[in-house]
């Protein structure tokens, strides 16, 4: 297991999480002809931190760090870079 930090589009969301809880991340593909598919990127990591914004929630999202396999890592990380990432409680 590693720790994955995780920028979710929804900074509000992060606020109702806390350590220990489970979540799905869910990508959701951003393109010029509008919202793509989405699609689950990870299913039940747990969150290990929620830092405090130090501007309060932004339009950037907020951040969110999780415990995932080293594979599920390499496909947050790539998620992140193309897509809005959200997050389900299981």
């Amino acid at each position: 297991m590693v720790t994955a930090p995780v920028r979710i589009a929804d900074g509000a969301t992060v606020r109702l999480l806390r350590p220990g809880d489970r979540v799905d991340v869910v990508a959701a593909e951003q393109s010029a002809a509008g919202p793509g598919d989405a699609h689950v990127v990870a299913r039940g990591a747990r969150v290990t931190k929620v830092p405090e914004s130090l501007d309060g929630v932004s339009e950037g999202g907020a951040l969110v760090v999780l415990s995932v396999p080293r594979r599920t890592a390499t496909r947050l990380a790539g998620a992140g870079a193309t897509s809005r990432l959200a997050v389900t409680l299981c």
